[in-house]
């Protein structure tokens, strides 16, 4: 087992170990954080996701980000695992799709409408403190962070973990890209290029 897998395994692991009300505690605090990024305060558009099962929520943070005006896109899964991308409209416009998501029910955007966003929420198990992120290994993002180097668009990556999911050092490849900023109950913290995280003061 590689060490991506490996360490995948006992993060997955430990969020089986919270409660329903251990997630919606901290997804209303990280909403908080995260609103506090100056990443966000200033974006028209953010490209986000709609949290599943014991993944840090992005519920309150996605109805927040819609409450001041900002246009969300969340992601359409495709059948070759890229990502498509439809407006947020509200709870009431999502609906089951497989592997257990939650996607939008209003029109297709394109796998190019991601090129628009200001900041981009990915969703992830850990990062380190040099903003190297671990995904679910599906590959999709890195699609989708490809295609943002493509186009020479540089939208601020910002991921939302648990606190015990900053890890000293997570496993890199050659096409691994490192996030801006991360999210956790405790707090935000940026990583600013050839320097160590910057803390973000509490709103």
């Amino acid at each position: 087992m590689s060490a991506k897998a490996l360490l995948r395994r006992e993060l997955l692991a430990a969020r089986r170990l919270l409660t329903m009300e251990d997630v919606e505690r901290a997804a209303a605090v990280l909403a908080r954080h995260a609103l506090g990024l100056p990443e966000l305060a200033g974006a028209r558009t953010v490209a986000a996701y709609v949290s599943v099962g014991r993944e840090p929520g992005t519920r309150a943070l996605l109805d927040a980000l819609r409450a001041r005006g900002v246009r969300v896109l969340l992601p359409v899964l495709l059948a070759d695992n890229d990502l498509d991308w439809a407006p947020y409209e509200g709870t009431g416009n999502l609906a089951k799709a497989g592997r257990g998501l939650l996607e939008p029910t209003g029109g297709r955007l394109g796998p190019d409408a991601v090129l628009e966003a200001d900041a981009v929420l990915l969703p992830g198990l850990a990062v380190d403190g040099r903003g190297m992120r671990l995904g679910r290994g599906g590959g999709s993002y890195d699609r989708v962070l490809a295609r943002l180097a493509a186009a020479g668009a540089h939208p601020a990556l910002i991921v939302l973990l648990y606190g015990d999911e900053v890890a000293a050092r997570v496993p890199e490849e050659p096409h691994d890209r490192p996030v801006d900023a991360v999210v956790t109950p405790d707090g935000a913290r940026r990583f600013g290029r050839g320097r160590g995280p910057a803390p973000v003061p509490r709103p």
